[in-house]
């Protein structure tokens, strides 16, 4: 089994501006007599590698803890895009379709318009993910995001893509079970040979 880690360290990854910057503070250590170590971790849900549920810019919105499994495990499709705004004419033009799990990859440099969003949310998307800090194009005011939450779309945000190539994959990246929280941590995965589940044996 090929496996790539498209995630990013939760404590050395880029911080959108405004969060919390997250830090590991031990608690109980070897070193000082202690018979374990033992550390607590202060972090905003949105540091690293993440996923956003509707509840994120929803009143009353599905919660991470609520997102379906299914969602988050199963073919995916990682599309390299040019840095600058994915435009709904875009999309409309040259996105594929049927895709279920959609990963955007641009060295974090693209951005989603709510028009494109809506596009992706017509043509079947039910997770989309970007190797940038948000999906959300600069100083907007959450257009983006309330257009995918409106119909339960899932945001994997904060990935290392740098190992992927355009193409199909598996995708493995449940979040962490937080009841009531808008989003949480992910382990994000690719897998890129499909032995595993397809029952191909070479």
């Amino acid at each position: 089994m090929k496996i790539i880690d498209i995630s990013n360290d939760l404590l050395t990854a880029e911080v959108y501006e405004g969060d919390p910057v997250p830090e590991l503070t031990p608690v109980c250590t070897l070193e000082n007599g202690d018979y374990y170590n033992l550390n607590a971790l202060y972090a905003g849900l949105h540091n690293g590698t993440h996923m956003d549920a509707p509840l994120h810019f929803l009143d009353g919105g599905q919660d991470i803890a609520a997102v379906p499994l299914e969602t988050c495990i199963g073919p995916c499709r990682v599309l390299e895009v040019s840095p600058g705004i994915i435009t709904g004419e875009l999309v409309e033009n040259s996105f594929p379709r049927g895709v279920e799990r959609l990963l955007i990859k641009s060295g974090g440099r693209a951005y989603i318009h709510d028009s494109a969003a809506e596009a992706l949310v017509y043509y079947g998307c039910k997770l989309v993910g970007t190797d940038g800090l948000t999906v959300e194009p600069p100083h907007s005011t959450g257009a983006t995001h309330r257009a995918f939450c409106n119909e339960n779309v899932v945001l994997l945000e904060g990935l290392n893509l740098s190992e992927a190539k355009n193409g199909e994959y598996f995708l493995i990246a449940p979040p962490v079970k937080i009841g009531g929280a808008e989003a949480a941590f992910t382990r994000a995965l690719l897998i890129s040979d499909y032995i595993f589940w397809s029952g191909k044996t070479n």
